[in-house]
């Protein structure tokens, strides 16, 4: 008998669509990485999205303040607002007029940041300069004083009488300053570029710092002149960092609401953020509408350079580990370029620091003299013959409870932000190739497109009223009222700095090799402990520059939060921004000068013991 066997193989049935799901869920479910995913988008969902999109919904409901001008009633859908703000009879000196003025300070600011910010960037990489660590931290100090103290600063030295107000230096000593000079574009133009020029010097010599020089030196071999190799190797090589602190700058310029006031209000030259201000406690609608309109602007801003430098990409030979630098010996023009650039840090640096310092001590505005220097707005006890009874900043119960506000904000803001953008930093590092780790790289990105004073906008919005929903006959608030309250304040400070945050914590990720996590896997450690006990030592360097980046922002920050601050929860800067525009000089100064001398102690104190960067904050 002949035994026959078969040899057909048997194989598994395919897994069905269902069994697909259950073991995605499944191992969603169970994957450490995975359930940070989760939680990390639902949160930035209901912090990020939910807002704008409650934004957009507001200017396309009717307010019941409005309903009766609109012929319509509360809660209908309309287009009032939008009408109102393109195609009404206000529209000229609302929005186009205030838009066009917005779009020239921005366009000239930025202009003359990034080339500003890029030569110093050169001379101080790649030069034999002297003297590179005095200068490498004077060149960053004008971003650690606002923007708006260099306009007190501006019209302590060129105010005139003409407009109102006490007399400026200038004109104090016989010179009688143009009006054009004293407010208005030039001036705002002026002030914004020597504090934006920082973040193209901090972003442009991170990337210099970056690059191989040997490119450079090869240029040199084939009798390339150092203009030729400047313009077509060493630009090209920096070009995306340069069009970082375009992007930068531009929306920056295009929101900040501190300068234009000071500077642009008293000769009615509005700004798109100025008539925002105005606007938003009176016609939200109209506000909101505004803000959309910024933001649009900053997307497509953003859009043309991402284009531009995707264009380039055969320049990305800019990597982690960089290359041999060889410094570019400046010979006989070495004393020029020190004199040039000693001369621009006197006037950018020095001079706002000494006008504020000064006038602290001035009893009368516009008095000059040796014979009018007092301690009295830094010491003195409350006298009605000066400033309608004020008493010295170091007297004044409410100048310590503001200190005890800012403190609290910008330490627990930093922190959390902190944090979170480490956290998102791994999933961006350890996700870059999923969907899952660009979902969440996008909409981190998000509030990087919207200027400060329409994220405040929005989150005011968001968080006027409280939201309910009715669950099993149960009222369950989604969305709590927090108008008012210091938890708003933290909120928006966290949610508009995690951009910056996930971008310090993405570069500490990308350096720490994914195979140290795998031996603590290996050896039986929890994601917890392995990420606690591995990652976050690792790392510690990048999260102090990260959280220094944070300090500087927050503890200098009115654009963002000056439409939801309230009097008990104000801050230093909103107590400088309410003396200064009511007229108080003095204090308002010496508030600017504390404020100034705490943010350059925390950052000496990173800087000294945790070796802090704020160019690896900015993911430089």
């Amino acid at each position: 008998m002949i035994n026959t066997s078969s040899n057909t193989t048997h194989t598994a049935p395919p897994y069905s669509a269902a069994r697909k799901w259950r073991n995605r869920i499944k191992t969603a479910m169970t994957s450490p990485y995975q359930i940070i995913v989760i939680i990390s988008v639902i949160l930035l969902a209901y912090l990020i999205v939910i807002p704008l999109f409650e934004m957009i919904r507001t200017t396309f409901t009717l307010a019941k303040a409005d309903a009766r001008r609109a012929g319509g009633e509360a809660g209908d859908l309309t287009f009032y607002y939008w009408k109102r703000l393109l195609f009404s009879d206000v529209s000229k000196n609302l929005f186009f007029v205030p838009l066009l003025n917005s779009l020239v300070i921005a366009c000239s600011v930025s202009a003359i940041s990034i080339v500003t910010g890029a030569l110093i960037a050169w001379v101080m990489v790649r030069t034999d300069i002297p003297c590179k660590r005095f200068f490498s931290l004077a060149v960053i100090v004008p971003y650690m004083l606002p923007s708006w103290c260099k306009s007190m600063a501006w019209l302590s030295v060129f105010r005139n009488q003409r407009i109102g107000g006490a007399a400026g230096l200038l004109s104090y000593l016989g010179v009688t300053t143009p009006d054009w000079l004293a407010y208005g574009p030039v001036a705002i133009i002026v002030v914004l570029s020597i504090h934006y020029y920082a973040y193209a010097y901090l972003l442009v010599s991170a990337a210099l710092r970056s690059v191989n020089s040997e490119l450079e030196e090869m240029g040199e071999i084939v009798g390339a002149s150092k203009t030729f190799i400047l313009r077509r190797i060493t630009f090209p090589l920096v070009l995306p960092a340069i069009l970082s602190s375009f992007i930068l700058t531009f929306s920056k310029s295009m929101g900040t609401f501190g300068v234009p006031s000071f500077l642009g209000l008293k000769v009615n030259y509005y700004t798109i953020s100025t008539s925002l201000y105005s606007t938003v406690q009176r016609q939200k609608g109209t506000s909101f509408a505004i803000s959309l309109m910024l933001i649009a602007i900053a997307s497509i801003n953003i859009f043309m350079n991402q284009r531009m430098i995707g264009a380039r990409k055969s320049y990305a030979t800019i990597g982690g580990k960089g290359g041999r630098s060889s410094l570019v010996k400046l010979g006989k023009w070495k004393p020029v370029i020190v004199a040039v650039l000693s001369i621009f840090l006197l006037f950018a640096v020095m001079m706002p620091l000494v006008v504020l310092l000064y006038q602290s001590f001035m009893l009368k505005a516009g008095e000059f003299g040796l014979d009018n220097l007092t301690l009295h707005y830094w010491f003195g006890n409350a006298d009605p013959n000066i400033s309608d009874g004020m008493p010295g900043v170091f007297k004044s119960s409410q100048f310590w409870m503001f200190v005890k506000n800012t403190l609290k904000l910008t330490f627990i803001t930093s922190l959390v932000a902190t944090l979170c953008g480490q956290m998102l930093g791994y999933i961006n590092s350890r996700g870059r190739h999923l969907r899952s780790g660009k979902l969440v790289e996008q909409l981190v990105f998000i509030p990087y497109l919207i200027p400060s004073i329409a994220f405040g906008a929005m989150y005011l919005s968001m968080f006027a009223t409280s939201t309910k929903v009715n669950i099993f006959s149960q009222d369950i608030t989604i969305i709590p009222s927090l108008y008012g309250t210091f938890a708003l304040l933290v909120l928006v400070s966290i949610v508009k700095h995690l951009p910056f945050a996930s971008r310090a914590g993405t570069s500490n990720m990308m350096q720490i090799s994914i195979e140290l996590e795998e031996a603590g896997q290996i050896a039986g450690a929890s994601f917890i402990r392995r990420f606690g006990q591995i990652v976050l030592p690792l790392s510690k360097n990048g999260f102090m520059s990260g959280f220094m980046l944070i300090l500087i922002s927050i503890m200098k920050e009115l654009d963002l939060i000056v439409i939801l601050i309230t009097p008990t929860q104000a801050t230093l800067p909103y107590m400088a921004y309410t003396y200064s525009t009511s007229g108080f000089q003095q204090p308002a100064s010496a508030v600017a000068i504390v404020m100034f001398a705490m943010v350059f102690f925390f950052y000496w104190i990173a800087n000294r013991f945790f070796n802090a960067d704020i160019a690896g904050g900015l993911g430089g």
